[in-house]
């Protein structure tokens, strides 16, 4: 009975009681004018009785917890990864192109959206996990990149294949018209300011109506071809159409598509972080001020993070917009910037493979809870809080290079 902290246990169990009684002991429900609230009072001792008992114990759980951890890091073949067995990463491959083949439509759309944020994860893990920059705005980029290719398909009749790059590079560009003025900036002020910079593209796109429609967005926007529908010397583009105009097929076009842009994101960003300039970006993130002495330029080492990311993001948007068939500003708000910087974070700064499990987790869970709609965001929301209690430095903390000055 030593190790139990009733004191701890009890503030827990006090501020969950305060914040959990304005969602569920007071509903309302009703419509018109017969509005009445409903208290569902058992519910919040549930939930609070739970979060009492969780704190009470601990200590108990904390420790088999990092022994689990452990375990399953050991039976995962994440160390055959990391030591680049080549022929294990090859299976994995093949195993995600084969998969579609053999599942129902809507565990493909779950992993297209899957893969759509793994590559968003993988793009800000450059700047967030390798240079240790805090950006808070890095949905601007996605939204730039859906946008050009929204407006280059809507008014020019551009193919996906023919605005896929463009979509990369103007996102790029406007990462190096932002990154000149404010990378002298650190920490808070560098993330206020790239906050600042994702709420004026959103307000931009609303209001630049006769470009890009205001509000109500730009539809129907043409899906991924097949080689700009254009015969080559291995196939006939007329089977490859027929091939994709089953909705089915075309879903798992779409995965291969999202499942290619994807692996290249991984595949460059990974060989970035080994050349010099992601070591510059991994000691620029431990102390600025070293790197200063070393001749090592801040701003321009930063500025590589950022286009990096930026031109990636451009192509996850141009991807997600092609995939939506239409785009509107309403897709790029705060909320999609916290997410991808969770995935980040819950997977473990300048970790790839934990980036990619979190983003995993993250879509998967809300898909599960979505016959709970309505409290999903604070499903969401409670997962975070204990992942972070129980995980502090992600699910897969990267192994950084260190010397152990007590021995």
């Amino acid at each position: 009975m030593k190790n139990l902290n009733f004191k701890n246990a009890l503030i827990y169990a006090i501020f969950s009681f305060i914040l959990i009684l304005p969602i569920f002991g007071f509903q309302i429900k009703g419509s018109g004018l017969e509005i009445h609230i409903k208290s569902d009072w058992i519910l919040v001792f549930k939930i609070v009785l739970f979060i009492f008992i969780l704190q009470l114990f601990r200590s108990y759980w904390i420790l088999p917890k990092n022994r689990i951890l452990n375990k399953i890091r050991q039976i995962l073949p994440l160390s055959f990864i990391k030591k680049k067995n080549h022929y294990l990463l090859i299976f994995i491959f093949l195993t995600a192109v084969i998969w579609p083949f053999f599942v129902n439509r809507s565990a493909i759309d779950i992993a297209i959206i899957t893969l759509i944020y793994v590559t968003l994860g993988i793009s800000l893990n450059i700047v967030v996990g390798f240079a240790g920059l805090l950006n808070l705005g890095f949905v601007g980029f996605y939204a730039i990149g859906a946008y050009t290719y929204a407006i280059l398909s809507y008014w020019f009749s551009w193919t996906f294949w023919e605005a896929l790059p463009f979509s990369g590079l103007i996102s790029a560009f406007f990462s190096l018209l932002l990154g000149f003025p404010i990378l002298r900036l650190r920490g808070d002020y560098l993330a206020i300011v790239t906050l600042g910079f994702a709420e004026i593209i959103r307000l931009l796109l609303t209001n630049l109506d006769q470009y890009t429609l205001g509000p109500d967005g730009i539809s129907n926007l043409s899906k991924p071809g097949i080689l700009h529908n254009e015969a080559n010397k291995f196939f006939s583009s007329d089977i490859l159409i027929t091939w994709i105009s089953n909705s089915q097929n075309m879903m798992i076009y779409l995965y291969l598509t999202v499942l290619f842009l994807s692996s290249i994101t991984i595949f460059i960003s990974n060989r970035l972080v080994k050349i010099p300039i992601g070591r510059a970006w991994e000691a620029l993130r431990e102390d600025e001020i070293a790197c200063c002495s070393l001749g090592i330029n801040p701003v321009s080492t930063k500025l590589y993070a950022f286009v990096s990311a930026a031109l990636f993001a451009g192509l996850g948007g141009a991807f997600f917009a092609a995939r939506q068939g239409a785009v509107s500003p309403e897709s790029f708000t705060f909320l999609e910037s916290t997410m991808i910087l969770s995935i980040v974070v819950l997977g473990g700064m300048g970790s790839q493979i934990g980036v990619i499990l979190a983003a995993i987790f993250l879509t998967i869970i809300p898909e599960i809870a979505r016959e709970f709609s309505e409290y999903r965001l604070l499903i969401f929301g409670l997962l975070m809080v204990l992942a972070m209690i129980s995980f502090p430095q992600g699910l897969f903390p990267s192994n950084r290079p260190h010397i152990d000055l007590d021995k």
